[in-house]
C-alpha cells in the first residue's frame, strides 16, 4: 500500500508541469526564490520533484544504491540533510536513512495523498520538498526517511 502511495505523482524528466506547489505559500524560508529562478537552475525533474512534490521513479534515480561514504546536501540549497552513515537499503528503490543529519535541516509536514496521511520531509532552508517518512524503518530509530535523489547533490568524502 505504501508504494502506491509514492506513485501518486511520479513523473519522468520529460512530464509537463502540471503538480501543486509543495508548501505552504505563506511559510518564509531564508532562501527563496520565483518558480523562474528555480527552474534556471534546477533540471526539469529536481524542480518538479522540489518544487513540485513530484516523486521520481524507483530503482532508476540516481542514489538508491550510492555506496561511497560522503554526505546528501539539498540540491536547492546546500543544507547538508543526510550522510551515508545513516543510509541503508530499504528495498524501495529510493535513497533510505533512518535519520537525518541534524533535525533542524527538515520541517516535517502532514500530507494527504490517496486517501491516506503520511508524513511529507522539507528542506528548512529552502522548502524544497525531500520526500518522506515512515515508522518502518531499522533501529535505532525505526524510521525510514524516503528520499527523491533528485533532491540530492552527494558530495563524496575523501
Amino acid at each position: 500500500m505504501i508504494m502506491l502511495l509514492m506513485y501518486n505523482d511520479v513523473f519522468s524528466s520529460t512530464s509537463e508541469d502540471s503538480t501543486k506547489t509543495s508548501t505552504d505559500e505563506s511559510r518564509q524560508f531564508e532562501i527563496s526564490k520565483s518558480d523562474e529562478e528555480w527552474k534556471s537552475m534546477l533540471t526539469p525533474l529536481q524542480f518538479k520533484v522540489t518544487r513540485r512534490k513530484a516523486t521520481e521513479l524507483p530503482y532508476e534515480n540516481e542514489y538508491f544504491d550510492e555506496k561511497r561514504k560522503g554526505e546528501y546536501n539539498c540540491i536547492c540549497c546546500g543544507s547538508k540533510l543526510f550522510t551515508s552513515n545513516e543510509k541503508y537499503d530499504s528495498g524501495t528503490g529510493w535513497p533510505s536513512f533512518f535519520r537525518p543529519y541534524d533535525e533542524n535541516n527538515i520541517i516535517k509536514e502532514l500530507d494527504i495523498a490517496l486517501f491516506m496521511i503520511v508524513t511529507e520531509i522539507i528542506c528548512s532552508k529552502c522548502g524544497a520538498h525531500l520526500g518522506h517518512v515512515f515508522d518502518d524503518g531499522p533501529e535505532p530509530t525505526g524510521l525510514r526517511y524516503c528520499i527523491n535523489s533528485a533532491s540530492l547533490k552527494f558530495i563524496e568524502e575523501k
